[in-house]
């Protein structure tokens, strides 16, 4: 990881979330955290989520999932670690596939 690069190791999972949470190194991921977080509230819900509200984080996703060169923040993030790491590039194209499925006879 960069930041451990340039600022030294990062000592336990706690500290990695205070990083996440309160770091400006870590400012672009912020939209990312915010809607897992949504996630495991819907997840952890008494009552299963509604479609609508399904359809609502799944619409969250989706621009998340648009990497952009000239772009700032997420998507320049996502942009880079697409091009540095092949692993990236398959969760992208699996999440791309739950987010987008297609339909019967297409």
């Amino acid at each position: 990881m960069t930041y451990e690069k340039v600022l030294g190791a990062i000592q336990s999972p706690n500290q990695f979330l205070q990083l996440l949470l309160t770091d400006p190194w870590f400012a672009w991921l912020q939209p990312l955290s915010q809607l897992i977080v949504a996630m495991d509230e819907a997840q952890d819900a008494k009552k299963p989520a509604t479609d609508a509200e399904a359809k609502a984080l799944i619409d969250q996703a989706k621009p998340l999932l648009m990497a952009s060169e000239e772009g700032q923040g997420f998507a320049r993030h996502y942009f880079d670690a697409l091009q540095r790491d092949p692993d990236v590039v398959l969760a992208h194209a699996d999440a791309i596939k739950v987010l987008n499925p297609q339909k019967p006879g297409k």
